[in-house]
C-alpha cells in the first residue's frame, strides 16, 4: 500500500530535504523513523525539495509498504522516533497512482522577513532580516511583472537541474505583519533558489536600490548575473502543495505561528 504523510520541520538543523551520505537531511531522519514503524527500509518522495536552512509548514511525502499499520502509528509512532524539529501532522493511505511530487498541481512558499534595525534573537534561523525600512508598496508594484507564465532564467541557481526555466507564477502577495514583511508565492513548480532570488530582488526595490521597473528588465534579460544576490534561507517555508480532490488529502496550511505571534 502507499501512504501519504503531512510533515512540518525546522530546516535550520538540517542540510536540506534530500538524503545525504552523512545522514544530515530531513529525508534521512524521517526515513529512519518510518522504517522503524514499518519494519523495513522505505523510500520517501516529497512534493518539494527544500535546501539547507529552509523550513516546511506542510510538506507532503509518500512511501510504499506491505506493513499494515493504523494511521496513528504513522503519526504518533513515527513522531516518537523523530527529533523535536520534525513532526508528522497526518497520515493517509492513498491509491498507488498518487505521487507526492508528480501529482501536485501547484506548490506554495512563504517567506518571512524581519524588517527592523536590529537582527533577530528569538526568531534567529526562522526569519530573514533586513535592517533598513522597506517600501512595501514599491515591492508590490514591482512584483506584478512576475505573475503568469514566464522564463525565470534570471532567478534560477547555476546548479538548477530543471529542463526548462519556464514556470507559471499564480500568486505573489506581499504584506506587513508587525515587524515582518510576509511574501506568499504559488506556482505550478519552482526552480532552484527561485523564491530566494525573487525576494532578494524585491528587497533591492523596497530598499530603494532599484526602481520597480528594474525587476521587469531583470526578468526580460534572463541573466542571473543581473539580479540581486540570493536571499538567506532562514525565512523560507514550504507552505504546501495542491492536489486533485480525488486524493482526499488534508491540504489546509495553518498560518505561520511566527507571523501570528508578530501580529499580536
Amino acid at each position: 500500500m502507499r501512504v501519504a504523510l503531512g510533515v512540518e520541520y525546522d530546516g535550520s538543523r538540517f542540510c536540506g530535504w534530500q538524503s545525504q551520505p552523512s545522514g544530515c537531511a530531513v529525508q534521512d531522519v524521517l526515513a529512519r523513523a518510518v522504517a522503524a514503524i514499518a519494519g523495513h527500509p522505505v523510500k520517501l518522495v516529497a512534493a518539494g525539495r527544500t535546501d539547507a536552512g529552509v523550513h516546511a509548514l506542510a510538506q507532503v511525502v509518500h512511501f510504499d509498504t506491505d506493513s499494515l499499520r493504523p494511521d496513528t502509528a504513522w503519526v504518533r509512532g513515527v513522531n516518537a522516533l523523530l527529533p523535536a524539529s520534525v513532526a508528522v501532522r497526518w497520515a493517509r493511505p492513498v491509491e498507488a497512482g498518487f505521487h507526492a511530487r508528480f501529482s501536485a498541481r501547484s506548490r506554495r512558499y512563504r517567506y518571512l522577513l524581519l524588517n527592523r534595525p536590529t537582527r533577530p534573537g528569538l526568531l534567529a534561523g526562522r526569519v530573514g532580516w533586513y535592517h533598513a525600512v522597506l517600501d512595501v508598496a514599491a515591492m508590490v508594484e514591482a512584483a506584478q511583472c512576475l505573475l503568469g507564465e514566464q522564463d525565470f532564467s534570471a532567478f534560477r541557481a547555476a546548479e538548477c537541474q530543471a529542463r526548462s526555466p519556464v514556470r507559471t507564477l499564480t500568486r505573489l502577495d506581499i504584506h506587513k505583519a508587525g515587524d515582518l514583511v510576509v511574501f506568499d508565492f504559488a506556482a505550478n513548480a519552482f526552480l532552484h533558489h527561485m523564491v530566494r532570488n525573487m525576494v532578494g530582488c524585491l528587497v533591492y526595490v523596497g530598499a530603494g536600490k532599484q526602481p520597480p521597473a528594474w525587476l521587469r528588465q531583470v526578468l526580460a534579460g534572463r541573466d542571473r548575473r543581473q539580479a540581486a544576490p540570493t536571499f538567506a534561507p532562514d525565512g523560507l517555508y514550504f507552505a504546501g502543495a495542491e492536489y486533485d480532490a480525488q486524493w482526499a488529502l488534508p491540504l489546509a496550511c495553518d498560518p505561520s505561528p511566527i507571523a501570528l505571534a508578530m501580529e499580536s
